[in-house]
């Protein structure tokens, strides 16, 4: 496959490489030195990337330590980052193949694409720790480097979240079905993830009234404990539909409105509040970053990792 197929050539803002780099990587402040890219058969690999208002081209690899080390805490097991690496990889390609951008491949906004991570925001963040965690990251993207997950001759969208509750969420259940984005058991617990159970409460008044904006139809007129009706879970056991004051919402919609950590819910009311039980973090599909941690923890590699969470997909190299 020519690259040049792929990464389309933009008209717009122009900016040379080697500012670009400075702008990726921090710069050159505090005796830093820019990231060398893994070799030369990967170096010709760019992508054009959104970062505010700057959009510019950069080498992939160099844009993927950024990725990794926003995306998944450094300290985690080296195969746990390698498939976030490839994952991160993949859904890099994904994104300049299905064009989510009209003047980008990608953005470093992680609402809309991946979040990024600058030089300076690592140090910042790291302290004393930045050079080690700084080489555990980029090991992780150089020992996979050009390695991507692919699905029927292209780029797989390989979505990945922060914990699941037992099972990941097919991705039919949030967006449209891919026969690699199924659900599977996923091996965290609250013993490895920090606040793998969460709770948030809201005054009766307050739940009324936020549901009531998303349906002006739902019935809130009996007590607030015969409000909640019958709720539906998917395989994955987490809130796919529920009957509120009459009215249907989904588990997605809730999370949204409510900000849940999760739709693996519940809901218990007490002294004129309600309050959700929340298990896991982020929306379920593709691969659980705790989960792959806990994985290679128990001696998986990342592609083992890759294969379980994204299954049916083949690992292959640009």
């Amino acid at each position: 496959m020519e690259l040049r197929h792929l990464f389309r050539r933009r008209i717009g803002i122009c900016v040379i490489l080697s500012v670009l780099s400075a702008m990726v990587l921090g710069g050159l402040r505090g005796g830093h030195t820019v990231l060398p890219v893994p070799s030369p058969a990967v170096e010709a690999v760019q992508v054009c990337v959104k970062h505010g208002d700057m959009v510019a081209d950069v080498p992939l690899e160099v844009y993927l330590i950024g990725v990794v080390a926003a995306e998944m805490p450094a300290d985690f097991e080296p195969e746990a980052l390698r498939a976030q690496a490839v994952a991160a990889r993949t859904y890099t390609l994904y994104c300049a193949r299905t064009g989510k951008h009209a003047d980008a491949d990608v953005c470093t906004d992680f609402h809309c694409c991946q979040a990024w991570k600058s030089d300076d925001a690592m140090l910042k963040d790291w302290g004393e720790t930045y050079a080690e965690k700084l080489s555990r990251i980029r090991d992780a993207v150089e020992s996979t480097a050009g390695q991507y997950l692919q699905f029927a001759g292209q780029a797989a969208f390989t979505a990945f979240h922060s914990s699941s509750a037992g099972f990941t969420e097919a991705s039919g259940a949030i967006w449209s079905e891919l026969p690699y984005l199924v659900r599977v058991s996923s091996p965290e617990d609250s013993g490895s993830v920090p606040n793998y159970v969460s709770s948030f409460s809201i005054s009766a008044p307050e739940f009324c009234g936020t549901l009531l904006s998303l349906n002006p139809e739902a019935d809130f007129s009996a007590p607030p404990e015969e409000w909640v009706g019958e709720i539906t879970r998917d395989e994955s056991g987490r809130v796919s539909a529920l009957t509120i004051g009459g009215a249907a919402f989904t588990g997605v919609k809730l999370r949204e409105v409510f900000k849940l950590r999760s739709t693996a819910f519940t809901i218990d009311y007490a002294d004129g509040f309600f309050t959700f039980t929340v298990t896991g973090f982020g929306h379920g599909v593709g691969m659980s970053q705790y989960g792959a941690n806990v994985m290679a923890s128990g001696g998986a590699d990342y592609r083992a990792i890759l294969a379980h969470y994204y299954p049916g997909t083949e690992l292959v190299s640009l």
